[in-house]
Formats: C-alpha cells, structure tokens, sequence
C-alpha cells in the first residue's frame, strides 16, 4: 500500500536536506552540520544588517562556501534535472525504459565537448560547447522525425537513434585525430563535478528552472496522454503540441545539466522507476517526487566518488552505473516475478 502523495514529497525533501548537510559534511576537512547551518544563516542575515554565532572559522568557512556548497548545488540541480527528464520522457514516449539521453542529447552534447578540447584547449567553453551540441542533436532529431512523417513517439525515436549514431561517429573522428586529448575528453564523458562552481550553478539555473517549471506544469496533461491520444483529444488535450512541449522541456534539462557534469547514466532511468513505487504513475506527483529523489541520489553518488578512493576521485558516471545498473537489474528481476 502506498504511502500518501503529500507525505512521501515532504519526505523526500527532508531526505533531500539530510543529504545535502552530509554532502557539505563530509570529506577530509569535516563540517558539522550546527556550525554549517549556522554560517548559512550568518551569510542569510548579514544583508538585512544581522549576524548569527556560532559558525565556523575562516578556513572551514572558506571550504564550505567556495567548494562544497556549490559542488553539492549542483549536484542537486543535475540529478534532479535528469531524474525529472527520465520522468517525463518515459511517460510521453510511454516507455518505462526511456532515458534523458534518448533523442541525441548525449552524442551531441559529446560531439561538442570533444570539439572544444581537441581544438580550443584551455578556452573554458566546454560547458557552452555541450549544452549547444545537445540542443542541435535534439533539434536534429525533430527535424528528421518531422520530415519522416510527424512527431509521433516511435518516428522520433528512430530519428533519435540516427542522429545519435551519425554524432557519435564524428565524436570518434575527432577523437582518432587527436589522440592526445583522448584522456581529458574520457574524464568529461564518464562525468565528474570535481570542477563546480558558483558559475557552473548560474549558468545552468535559468535553463533548468525554466524546464521545470515547465515540465511541473504539463504532469496533469501527461496523466490524460497516457490513455491514447483519441481520448486524449476529447478531453481537449493536444497530443501533438503537448509531446512536443514536454520532449523539448525534457531536452532542455537534460542539455543542461550536461553542459556542467558530463554524462551520467541511470539517474533519469532509475531513480523515476522507484519514485514510481512510492506514488504511483501520477506525473502530477510522480514528476516532483523525481526532482526531489534524483537529486539526493546524484548527491550521495558525488560524496562516495569523492570519498571512497580519497584523495583520489571516481569520476561520477562510473559510481551511478555500479549503483545504478544492478539496481535497475533487481527492479526488471522483481516485476518479472
């Protein structure tokens, strides 16, 4: 029996607290979570003219404010970006198995990450170089879907294979000319946060919130999609338009958050099929519950990529496959049964 919806979000948000004072918390300078909360509220207050004791000194404060809080910012964005992306392509292409990186996202977006290392070094356009590559391999997959017969789930996914095939190809062209990068473009493509920064978190913020927003929005018309796209018109949803907002929100995300991270697998399959047992197939809650699930998760990976070799780093794609790949394993093993 499941939980009510309202309770299992509060829940999720108070997980997702948790998580991000045991990010900040933990590494080879510890933070107790008193003093953490106390310096937030210090920095809150000192605007409006006020003070709070109790914090921490210059140097732990230092680390907290220029290295781990943005690190864990944006670890929270970017799992929750994907997982909510995971969300809603499943529900619109009505697959349980559809991810973020469905419709050329990850090929473009390595495409342009590569293009930038091999032959802009040292620029820091990466970030901007991925975000482009994975909005045109999205645009790219539209474009040929509409011109193979519509917007029709099972017409854009085949685009989307295309496309990606054809973007991966040159990714590996690039990559056999310039061998030498070979190790750098690796690091970016298995993902990592090791570099965030305030910047990172401004620069992908107005994206994500704006995808959000929209995809929050649209989970009541995904709910009516689900039943056919006749039934759907008689309740006065459009199918064709509602796909298109949803994909290209889902897109958005996802681009996003690998402009700053890389690519990370399994947040957006996994984490919405156990959102999924928790509350249902509502994308009313279902959508939320990922935001808020997909970024503790994506925090707690960061902390073990980050701690389980120190002072070495796992890079983050790696720690969500190991999780990610035999849980997702014992989910197909349970429905199964």
């Amino acid at each position: 029996m499941r939980a009510r919806p309202a309770a299992c979000l509060a829940a999720a948000g108070a997980v997702l607290v948790g998580t991000v004072l045991l990010g900040v918390g933990v590494g080879a300078l510890p933070l107790a979570p008193g003093p953490v909360l106390a310096t937030l509220a210090d920095r809150a207050v000192r605007p409006l003219g006020g003070s709070v004791d109790g914090g921490l000194s210059p140097v732990q404060a230092a680390a907290l404010l220029q290295l781990r809080l943005p690190r864990v910012v944006l670890a929270v964005l970017v799992g929750g970006a994907l997982a909510i992306a995971g969300a809603a392509y499943q529900g619109v292409f009505r697959n349980p198995l559809a991810d973020p990186y469905l419709l050329g996202a990850a090929a473009g977006a390595g495409l342009g990450a590569t293009l930038v290392i091999a032959y802009a070094p040292g620029s820091g356009a990466v970030p901007v170089a991925a975000f482009v590559g994975a909005l045109v391999g999205v645009g790219a997959s539209f474009a040929l879907g509409t011109a193979a017969g519509g917007s029709s789930s099972a017409t854009l996914l085949l685009a989307g294979v295309a496309v990606a095939s054809f973007l991966a190809a040159g990714q590996t062209l690039v990559q056999q000319r310039n061998a030498e990068d070979l190790q750098q473009v690796y690091g970016w493509l298995l993902g990592q946060l090791g570099r965030a920064s305030w910047s990172d978190v401004l620069l992908v913020l107005p994206y994500l919130g704006a995808a959000v927003a929209v995809l929050l929005v649209c989970g009541r018309a995904l709910d009516v999609l689900a039943v056919g796209d006749d039934e759907a018109r008689s309740l006065g949803v459009h199918p064709g338009r509602l796909r298109l907002l949803v994909v290209v929100a889902a897109s958005l995300a996802t681009a996003s958050a690998v402009a700053v991270s890389g690519l990370i697998g399994f947040v957006g399959l996994v984490v919405p099929h156990v959102a999924r047992k928790l509350v249902g197939g509502a994308h009313a809650v279902l959508l939320p519950m990922s935001l808020l699930a997909g970024g503790a998760f994506l925090v707690l990976a960061d902390l073990l990529a980050r701690t389980v070799l120190a002072p070495a780093e796992l890079p983050l794609g790696v720690v969500t496959a190991f999780v990610g790949a035999p849980f997702f394993a014992a989910l197909l093993w349970s429905r199964r049964r």
